[in-house]
């Protein structure tokens, strides 16, 4: 995806642990999927697998029932709502990003670049459905292709200048917590998972699908992140295009803006759909009444909603645009959290009799991995931006 732009800048601050990582990640979250999966199925009388839960609220319900039953809901419902609004936040900051360095000489500066980016975003507003928003992922897919093939083919032609010597065991401290963020953020998919995997013809084949897309996944981000920086050593910038020279690096990027606005749609939708279900559509209990009307159709008021959280996106991207320390603020918050402490806790809790020796002790040290992981990025990037504000950094 469009983050993969951000992995080269994480092998700049780790070197070789950072394409460790970018493995491990990998592994981690294809496991912690599997496990995710398993927590919505239980035996019946004849101990067989029956799907009884239907979702990653569902799963966070079931575990702190019956005591608390809707508090795991809320939980998973709030990290979803931040991973999926940053998402956005993203794509908004790296279209300005892109078209600011893409044309350095003409008088509109970053922000004045994201309003526009927004502009056309607005009609997010009016989505209805996944089939609208699936034709946009088509169309992202399609240019993400190109970009790949056209950084990588630069990447090549200059093969007989790789700084080998540049890729090294040290790791900067200070910076490298925000890296593991970036890395944990490129492969965060479990909000995803239940839908997906209930949507599936054959369900039982999911494990090899996690497999085997994790595994080509793993290969091409390493790869990606390897070669990129070999090109440009400690020239790397935290969106890796800024380095290519001023006539490739507008062609590409022009390429990347349209990615980023046609990816924005999905983690909006999704977020809309969050926002709905938790606080105008929750079976009655919703805070507030219905947005649709009886015939379907969106209320104003609802529209409005939807407009008001696209500026929300807007402002967010004026006024922090740095996006390496939102991504790895995000995948250190709630990447982490959904991808590998929420899974590993609920495995625990729902299949504790079941497990063996063996699960227990990887779920155990992915929970405590994962939290030293987030805690540790999230307070890096902090002091990130706190310095990046301090020094009026705006890039």
């Amino acid at each position: 995806g469009m983050f993969v732009l951000g992995l080269p800048y994480a092998i700049l601050h780790g070197g070789y642990l950072g394409l460790f990582l970018i493995i491990f990640a990998a592994v981690v979250c294809c496991y912690t999927g599997k496990i995710l999966i398993a927590c919505l199925y239980e035996e019946d009388e004849d101990g067989q697998l029956v799907r009884v839960r239907d979702s990653y609220v569902d799963i966070a319900n079931a575990c702190c029932a019956p005591r608390f039953p809707t508090l795991g809901g809320h939980i998973v419902n709030v990290a979803q709502i931040i991973e999926l609004v940053m998402t956005c936040i993203l794509y908004v900051v790296v279209s300005g990003n892109l078209m600011y360095n893409s044309f350095p000489n003409m008088p509109i500066s970053q922000k004045s670049w994201a309003i526009i980016a927004t502009a056309a975003l607005l009609p997010c507003a009016f989505l209805k459905s996944l089939k609208a928003v699936s034709k946009f992922s088509l169309l992202c897919t399609m240019a993400h292709f190109v970009i790949n093939v056209l950084v990588i083919a630069y990447c090549l032609s200059r093969a007989r200048d790789w700084a080998w010597d540049k890729v090294k065991f040290y790791i900067d401290v200070k910076k490298f917590p925000i890296s593991i963020g970036i890395i944990v953020f490129s492969y965060t998919s479990q909000i995803f998972l239940p839908s997906l995997e209930g949507n599936m013809q054959k369900p039982s084949e999911f494990h090899c699908m996690m497999k085997w897309t994790h595994i080509a996944a793993c290969i091409l981000k390493g790869l990606f992140a390897l070669v990129a920086y070999l090109t440009w050593a400690d020239e790397t910038k935290e969106v890796i295009t800024d380095n290519l020279p001023p006539t490739i690096r507008a062609v590409v990027n022009l390429f990347l803006v349209a990615k980023a606005l046609l990816s924005y749609p999905l983690p909006f939708f999704a977020a809309v759909e969050v926002l709905e279900k938790s606080f105008f559509q929750d079976g009655g209990r919703a805070f507030f009444p219905d947005c649709y009307g009886g015939d379907g159709r969106l209320k104003s008021w609802g529209l409005t909603l939807r407009c008001i959280l696209v500026v929300f996106t807007l402002l967010m991207a004026i006024y922090v645009p740095h996006f390496a320390l939102l991504m790895g603020l995000t995948g250190s918050l709630t990447g982490a959290g959904l991808c590998f402490l929420l899974p590993s806790i609920f495995h625990l809790k729902l299949l504790w009799r079941k497990l063996q020796w063996h699960q227990v002790f990887f779920d155990v040290s992915i929970f405590v991995i994962g939290g030293i992981c987030s805690i540790s990025g999230f307070i890096h990037s902090i002091e990130g931006l706190i310095e990046a504000f301090k020094y009026n950094i705006e890039e």
